[in-house]
């Protein structure tokens, strides 16, 4: 009865690519056979030995090397010692330059890196959704920055823009008459930033907010002495927590978030391990 070769995935960084391509093969044969996965290649020995044991097996090989001269030495000892492989992407590469001009940057590994920028921001999308609107104040003393200030002064449009810059942002509503949670005075001032805004222009965009909901008429909410009290209320917190202070009346959602990631990066320069 035939049988399945042993498969050896060789790479010059982790060798995911590779091996869930060799996986990919065999769930195409009834059977199973072992892969052996080997990483990190980086030195002439190395792929001299995988090549002997492979040999020794009857193995074939798979293989995702981007050191031109790794793959080299690999071809020749391959075919030396007759051991059949596969270069996943020597051929793609090779396809692409003759298209584009353009020359591969010859770095292994950089699809990891890619993939950890990507789940660094879908995490700090996530925590913005878990931290929004002080839903959970033990997430403040997690968070890049804390972001304060009354109803509408775009406290969520901001964390979600910063989170997609991969910053961990939470935010807390500042209401009179809600008791501030006691774990917003831990935080560092230079972890906080109080957003304010001219009243007449918050009257205007809660007003535009309630018509939205399907209110109409006058409310508390929008009563432009009771925004005054709101205000004047925050600016006190904000004063007391000895934090910055961004006026947002006539900034874009974009503008003051490139102020505050500035304000992050340098103060962990300043702050380093503490930050």
């Amino acid at each position: 009865m035939n049988k399945l070769p042993q498969i050896y995935v060789v790479s010059d960084s982790l060798g995911e690519t590779a091996e869930r391509v060799a996986k990919a093969a065999i769930g195409q044969y009834d059977g199973d056979t072992e892969i052996h996965r080997v990483p990190f290649i980086r030195h002439r020995e190395q792929i001299e030995k995988i090549i002997e044991e492979a040999a020794s097996q009857g193995a074939v090989i798979c293989h995702t090397l981007v050191s031109p001269e790794l793959r080299a030495d690999f071809e020749m000892l391959a075919k030396e010692k007759h051991v059949r492989y596969v270069d996943i992407l020597g051929p793609m590469m090779n396809m692409i330059t003759e298209e584009s001009g353009l020359t591969p940057r010859m770095k292994p590994g950089i699809i990891h890196r890619l993939d950890e920028e990507y789940f660094k921001k879908v995490e700090a999308i996530e925590f913005a959704v878990r931290y929004d609107d002080g839903k959970n104040p033990a997430g403040f003393k997690k968070a890049d920055i804390v972001l304060i200030g009354v109803s509408r002064t775009s406290k969520t449009p901001l964390s979600m823009y910063m989170a997609h810059k991969k910053f961990k942002v939470a935010n807390l509503p500042l209401v009179p008459e809600v008791q501030l949670p006691r774990e917003i005075f831990d935080v560092p001032p230079y972890r906080l930033v109080g957003l304010i805004i001219d009243p007449y222009k918050l009257n205007s965009i809660r007003s535009e907010r309630m018509k939205a909901l399907g209110f109409s008429g006058t409310a508390n909410y929008t009563d432009i002495d009771r925004i005054e009290d709101e205000l004047a209320y925050a600016k006190e917190v904000m004063r007391q927590l000895h934090c910055m202070v961004i006026d947002v009346s006539n900034k874009a959602i974009e503008e003051t978030a490139n102020r505050i990631m500035a304000m992050v990066q340098r103060n962990k320069e300043i702050y380093g391990d503490k930050y």
